[in-house]
């Protein structure tokens, strides 16, 4: 696929961020389209401008996320604005005549108690985490559109399914992130604060997978270049580690000296979850970075974040 112009829908996000650097390294054309060129939310919107660009192949990661609170608060905005985003891609891949593209979903897809580690049959094998599912659902719908698309139609169309996965360009809102930028976040500003202790969510039972997004950015770019297959594809660290565990690595990383108090009056999410992703091993993919040095990593981008935006605003200020 190298020297190709691929279109990164979602470019400015974690994920798209992340692959479409990758692409870029390797020599590939990356298209991008911000939201003030076009709403992908608007299928004319979206139909026109493919019809005009036309890329050779689309990495599909754009997509409405955020952690349990989001999803548990903001339902409709999570159904609706994915399974039309995912709508108007792919069938307008389709009209447009490309033939290439690689979707990504959500380890959330899966039934909330599937058997560990889980494999890719266990899709639609019973019923969703109660907190995320609107989201599940939306993700769940394009798989089968990658499907259908590929079975009526017969387009290279696959899908590659990510476990948690942080890093670069992460989200560290505390009321919209996932929990591991959102442990960075409180542990950092509890440090600066001098605060005593933090406060985290639920038991810290719960048992999580995490892949750094680089790591994510080479198994889609692996599978762009070497699955095609009706099936969706796992890509996942591999291993799994408690909440409990991950708040004590990301307090080592911040240099946070205090106490770690779990909030067990809020909601834990599934109890288990590990993906099994031994298909994509199979074919030669395997994550690079421990979950030690990507999270060390991940704290290092967010103080240049936070001293850019301060920078910034002191120029503003000034001017």
């Amino acid at each position: 696929m190298g020297g190709r112009r691929i279109w990164v829908a979602g470019h400015k996000g974690m994920v798209g961020s992340a692959i479409a650097r990758l692409l870029a390294k390797r020599g590939d054309q990356v298209v991008k389209a911000d939201r003030s060129v076009v709403d992908l939310r608007n299928q004319i919107a979206v139909e026109v401008w493919l019809k005009q660009n036309c890329p050779d192949a689309i990495v599909f990661a754009a997509a409405k996320v955020g952690g349990i609170y989001a999803n548990d608060t903001f339902p409709a905005d999570f159904i609706y604005d994915n399974l039309a985003i995912e709508t108007n891609i792919i069938h307008s891949a389709h009209a447009a005549g490309v033939d290439r593209l690689v979707f990504l979903g959500s380890s959330c897809i899966y039934p909330k108690f599937a058997p560990q580690p889980i494999k890719e049959e266990a899709l639609l094998t019973g019923p969703l985490e109660a907190t995320n599912e609107w989201y599940a659902i939306a993700k769940i719908a394009g798989i089968k559109l990658c499907q259908a698309y590929r079975k009526q139609y017969g387009r290279h169309y696959i899908s590659v399914m990510p476990c948690n996965l942080y890093g670069p360009n992460d989200n560290f809102d505390l009321t919209t992130s996932h929990v591991l930028p959102a442990l960075i976040r409180k542990f950092h500003e509890a440090k600066v604060a001098g605060r005593q202790e933090v406060v985290v969510w639920g038991t810290g039972s719960p048992l999580r997978e995490f892949l750094h997004v680089d790591d994510l950015a080479r198994g889609v770019v692996f599978c762009l270049d070497n699955y095609d297959d009706y099936e969706h594809v796992n890509c996942g660290a591999g291993y799994e580690i408690s909440i409990r565990r991950l708040a004590e690595i990301v307090a080592d990383a911040v240099a946070f000296s205090g106490k770690i108090v779990f909030d067990k009056s809020k909601p834990d999410g599934t109890p288990r979850k590990l993906m099994d992703s031994s298909r994509i091993a199979a074919l030669g993919w395997k994550p690079e970075i421990s979950l030690e040095e990507g999270i060390a990593e991940s704290y290092r981008w967010y103080l240049e974040s936070k001293l850019a935006e301060l920078s910034y605003r002191l120029a503003v200020d000034v001017a």
